[in-house]
């Protein structure tokens, strides 16, 4: 498969946060070009400010290959993971990370913070920017606006 299905894969499992009142971010984990993870968002869901998709799917990933390291594994993610996320991709020696959107308020893999390739820690990964970039952030964008417009506010 390419990269760039399994970024619509991770598209198609954000759209899904969206049913549980979660903000639209999915994830992909890829291990010798198979498919060992798919989440999205469920920290409204789980009523868990830790459930992020990344987080979810470092977890289900896991258990999948059976180790706690990841070393041949992708990840394909909507949007640029957060300091948390971006801390638990370290941890987990992913090879490397696919990110659609970044995300300059909170991105900690290029944007904002740079945790994934600080060479200070004990492994790095390569981070690739932009497949599927305006499809991630119009998810995004259209998410909030419906917010906004449930509570009354235009802008």
């Amino acid at each position: 498969m390419k990269p760039e299905n399994y970024m619509l894969l991770a598209i198609e499992e954000a759209k899904k946060a969206t049913e549980h009142g979660d903000v639209p971010i999915g994830c992909i984990v890829v291990s010798e070009s198979k498919v060992v993870a798919k989440q999205h968002n469920k920290v409204e869901l789980l009523s868990d400010s830790t459930a992020h998709a990344e987080i979810l799917a470092i977890r289900e990933a896991q258990k999948a290959v059976g180790y706690k390291h990841l070393l041949s594994c992708q990840m394909y993610v909507t949007l640029e993971p957060c300091s948390m996320c971006a801390g638990a991709i370290v941890l987990s020696r992913l090879e490397k990370l696919h990110i659609a959107a970044s995300d300059p308020k909170t991105g900690a893999c290029g944007s904002l913070l740079n945790i994934v390739e600080n060479s200070s820690l004990n492994h790095n990964c390569i981070v690739d920017f932009g497949l599927y970039e305006m499809e991630s952030s119009e998810l995004i964008r259209d998410f909030f606006k419906k917010i906004r417009e449930r509570n009354g506010r235009r802008n």
